[in-house]
């Protein structure tokens, strides 16, 4: 998008029966199995284009992102592998940062609220949270598998320091994006009407 674009009349929604299709066996990827080829540079750019739609009270952009590609990984996790000893369950902390080093890509997004605002920080928080959501649909429209996920990783303060999270800055999920050699089985999914009440 550029300034020529601001103001400019976006399409109205139409039925689409193949993006209900899609939303409908929407289906996260487990990290390990997620293979070569990954997306290209254009894809990359792409994804972020896509996952930044999102939405957004008071236009702030309360997010950044962090394109983590095989060797930057490779690095993290050995460098992590030291922290994960420190952890409740070491051999746990320790065999999780596979999920790391298995994609060909990772995303990782960060929340970053602006504190003070006059849109609370859970709104700002809920909006990264949807650019996460965004970007594992986006991949799913390039033909890609993704899994969204944190880890011990995303809170322990020493590896936020690894992974350079400023003050104030959350891990909102690491998006990783490859290709499935096999389809991922289906998992059990919610009784929505016992979740649902309606207030006519």
């Amino acid at each position: 998008m550029t300034d020529a674009d601001l103001g400019a009349a976006l399409p109205l929604p139409v039925p689409s029966a193949e993006m209900q299709d899609r939303l409908a066996r929407r289906r996260s990827a487990p990290a390990q199995s997620l293979t070569a080829p990954g997306p290209s540079r254009a894809e990359i750019e792409r994804l972020l284009l896509l996952g930044a739609r999102t939405p957004d009270h008071g236009k702030l952009f309360p997010w950044r992102f962090v394109v983590m590609g095989p060797q930057g990984r490779a690095d993290l996790a050995r460098a992590l592998a030291p922290l994960a000893e420190r952890q409740p369950d070491p051999g746990k902390a320790a065999k999780v940062l596979s999920k790391l080093t298995a994609p060909p890509l990772t995303i990782l997004v960060l929340s970053v609220p602006i504190t003070g605002h006059k849109v609370p920080d859970w709104e700002q928080q809920l909006s990264a949270g949807a650019v996460c959501m965004n970007l594992e649909h986006a991949a799913n429209a390039l033909g890609y598998a993704a899994s969204w996920i944190t880890d011990w990783y995303s809170y322990d303060p020493d590896a936020l320091a690894l992974l350079g999270v400023g003050t104030g800055e959350r891990v909102a999920g690491f998006i990783h994006i490859g290709t499935l050699a096999e389809p991922p089985l289906e998992r059990p999914r919610p009784d929505v009407a016992a979740l649902t009440s309606w207030r006519d």
